[in-house]
């Protein structure tokens, strides 16, 4: 990294991301110290004290939030140029960040693992975490997550099958409670509850003829981990509300049983989007034909678009 110009800029976003200088450093590839001196002579030269620093704290002060709102666009159109000019050679190369949620990037990792064999000299940064964030303001070139959860804004390719929830239970369980017939006899029941991103604890989503319920199912225990949350349906604690896909092996072998699955209509599977009011980066553009690639024999089922632009929020 620098210790002028867009090397600055960098290590101010960074910072600003992380709230740390220790792992804005890591990020970057540089010593903690020189980060922090790197931070401070822009703010020598700019005469304004871009963050608040305490012996156990990193926050933005008012200005530094200015800041960098202002400079996050600015710099992000000067790396598309710095992308645009090198898309033209031969060797794809650079580090594309993308980012996801971990149960989306354990889906699409055969995909990654293919994109790094075809191209040797790409690297991928993939941040994965359950809230969903403004990419481009946060550094990314890309993000995955269900279609319906995509911004508006963005350019969606989508992959992958449709996904569905799954009401499940352990056969221990089930031996102690009955099987609810309709979602309003989960409340009858020990439900995990899961805890959004936000803090909120999700309502468990319902459809079957046109008709959608909502439940806040009550329980001893709440989780915000999809793994946890199989663990403890396992032990018998309770029933589960989980992707079919985090659920298929325990079903297959019998170690969790299904319920209300008419009750769970499938929704459109998971989607690879990027903005698309700005050139996009060689590198990005090779991960895409990759998803299309990938893609080819869900898009004739699917009868749709392979490049679409939607975004209604709701599941995580």
């Amino acid at each position: 990294m620098k210790t002028s110009g867009l090397g600055e800029l960098e290590a101010v976003l960074a910072v600003a991301r992380h709230r740390s200088f220790r792992a804005a450093a890591t990020e970057l590839g540089v010593s903690t110290s020189t980060l922090s001196h790197s931070v401070a002579a822009l703010e020598a030269r700019i005469g304004v004290r871009l963050f608040n620093r305490t012996t156990r704290s990193v926050s933005l002060s008012e200005v530094g939030t200015q800041f960098v709102d202002s400079v996050a666009p600015a710099l992000s159109t000067i790396r598309s140029a710095i992308e645009q000019a090198g898309s033209f050679r031969d060797t794809l190369s650079g580090t594309l960040r993308i980012n996801t949620s971990t149960g989306a990037a354990r889906q699409a990792m055969p995909l990654f693992i293919t994109f790094l064999q075809r191209h040797r000299e790409m690297s991928l940064d993939l941040v994965t975490e359950g809230r969903l964030i403004d990419i481009v303001a946060e550094g990314f070139d890309a993000g995955i997550r269900l279609a319906e959860s995509v911004p508006q804004d963005m350019i969606a390719v989508p992959f992958g099958d449709e996904q569905r929830f799954a009401v499940v239970g352990s056969p221990t369980y089930f031996t102690k409670h009955k099987p609810p017939r309709t979602p309003g006899d989960l409340y009858a029941h020990r439900c995990i509850r899961s805890r959004m991103p936000s803090g909120a604890i999700y309502q468990w989503e319902f459809e079957r003829h046109g008709e959608s319920v909502r439940i806040d199912g009550k329980g001893a225990l709440t989780l915000d981990e999809p793994g946890l949350m199989l663990d403890a349906a396992r032990a018998g604690l309770g029933l589960a509300y989980l992707t079919e896909w985090n659920v298929a092996p325990d079903l297959e072998t019998g170690t969790l049983l299904r319920v209300l699955e008419e009750w769970t209509p499938p929704l459109d599977g998971l989607c690879l989007y990027y903005p698309g009011r700005r050139h996009v980066p060689a590198g990005l553009r090779a991960l895409i034909d990759l998803v299309r690639e990938h893609s080819d024999m869900h898009r004739a089922q699917k009868g749709g678009s392979s490049q679409t632009k939607k975004g209604r929020g709701g599941r995580r």
